[in-house]
């Protein structure tokens, strides 16, 4: 029985990795599996398993499992990977080419379309292994008026998104994968946003480090 209460971002953050492991599952040629033995794979409980899928339906059949296929597309459609949401690159730089290949390598729900830099000797050319052109930041509001894309991934310095911030929402973009530092202000209404602090992360990972025991038994990985 689907539960109606609202989603919480913690499941939301983990319905990835179910895709993630399920596809894994597929590509190994396994058709079903129990929610103890999916959650001995992904080191959490079979309870929470349940309890996250019955936000959206269940999938399961007591005493029968998951039809790995079945959970793995309707997972995949709940994540809304066939959309194609048009997307533009904002920072064409080192962080921004290594970003960029999430969007064109596999399905993830986006396209994209355009990217644009401040530099104007990468303006003309266009981003490795793709046919994704590269334009100059100057030219940002007419290519959104041209083209309509919604979403922006934020490869920039943290002062230069501060500044694009009002740039981006005017412009139309409802959705922004923010990899500059700065937290976007949350007095838009309908943006959605996805910050990804790389400089948490390996403070978290210090934290981690720094209270193992001797044996380095102290926690774990963080998913």
């Amino acid at each position: 029985m689907k539960d109606d209460r609202p989603i919480s971002v913690s499941v939301i953050r983990r319905l990835p990795r179910y895709y993630r492991f399920l596809g894994e599952l597929l590509e190994k040629g396994v058709t079903r599996i129990s929610s103890k033995e999916l959650s001995s794979l992904m080191k959490i409980t079979a309870s929470q398993i349940r309890q996250d899928l019955n936000c959206f339906g269940g999938f399961g059949q007591q005493g029968y499992g998951y039809q790995v296929e079945i959970l793995h597309k309707e997972i995949g459609e709940i994540l809304g990977l066939s959309n194609e949401i048009p997307a533009i690159l904002v920072g064409a730089g080192n962080l921004g080419k290594a970003v960029a290949p999430q969007l064109y390598s596999k399905k993830r729900g986006f396209h994209l379309i355009g990217a644009f830099d401040i530099d104007r000797r990468l303006v003309g050319t266009t981003l490795r292994k793709s046919d994704v052109a590269i334009y100059h930041i100057d030219d940002l509001e007419e290519f959104c008026e041209k083209h309509k894309p919604l979403a922006a991934i934020v490869c920039v310095p943290k002062s230069s998104a501060a500044q694009l911030a009002d740039r981006l929402v005017n412009a139309g973009i409802r959705g922004f994968w923010n990899f500059s530092s700065y937290d976007f202000p949350y007095h838009y209404d309908n943006i959605a946003t996805v910050n990804v602090h790389l400089g948490d992360s390996i403070m978290t990972l210090s934290y981690l480090m720094t209270h193992m025991d001797d044996k380095g038994k102290q926690p774990t990985t963080l998913r």
